[in-house]
């Protein structure tokens, strides 16, 4: 479900900040190579991404779910100087086209690739975060938040993304739906969880952010 008109969408994408060279040749190796280039995070939610970590300066950044490494790339860019930010994946696959751009960024000595499952990850990760973004398997949202919660402080940022799902949260939902199911709880979750306050942005496919409390 497109949210807004194409035209619309082409208006905004040209009238927000440029898109990097380095990010325009990842988009186009990652639909070149990669099953699944929809999932790519994409100028306009890219640009969010970095000036939302611009603005918060974390010195810790956590991502869920790297995919070919886009999203990690923008959210760097606000990065502190001697921050770090890591990254987690259960492709293996992709590790090296993720690798490849990072180290052709400037934040490549700053980015910590993880492979495999963030629940099992994560604790053992000695950082506590600033700005966190979740956007890897949507069944397991509340997982990931839940230890997610372990590892942020009052201040610390969540960001959810794909919340809004193609507009099923507001279709009658398909019992054989779990994503969607998963989502819907998430969601209501996070509105009525009193440590975190919690607002939804329109941004693509629907982005949360939560501050902790």
């Amino acid at each position: 479900m497109h949210f807004l008109s194409e035209d619309l969408e082409k208006y905004i994408d040209n009238n927000s900040e440029l898109e990097p060279e380095l990010l325009q040749e990842l988009t186009r190796e990652t639909h070149l190579k990669v099953i699944q280039p929809r999932m790519i995070t994409g100028h306009y939610q890219g640009r969010v991404l970095s000036l939302l970590s611009k603005i918060i300066s974390p010195l810790t950044i956590l991502e869920i779910g790297t995919y070919t490494g886009y999203s990690a790339l923008c959210l760097a860019e606000g990065l502190n100087p001697n921050g770090c930010l890591h990254t987690i994946d259960v492709n293996e696959e992709l590790h090296d086209i993720q690798r490849q751009y990072f180290d052709r960024s400037s934040y490549g000595d700053s980015i910590i690739q993880h492979t495999g499952n963030a629940i099992e990850i994560i604790p053992k990760i000695s950082e506590v975060f600033d700005l966190v973004f979740i956007d890897a398997e949507k069944k397991s949202y509340d997982a990931y938040f839940e230890v997610v919660m372990t590892k942020v402080k009052p201040g610390s940022i969540i960001l959810s993304d794909n919340v809004l799902w193609s507009g099923k949260v507001v279709e009658p939902l398909k019992r054989s739906d779990k994503a969607t199911e998963a989502l819907l709880k998430y969601n209501q979750k996070l509105k009525d969880d009193p440590r975190v306050e919690t607002v939804i942005l329109p941004v693509r496919d629907g982005l949360t952010l939560s501050r902790v409390l």
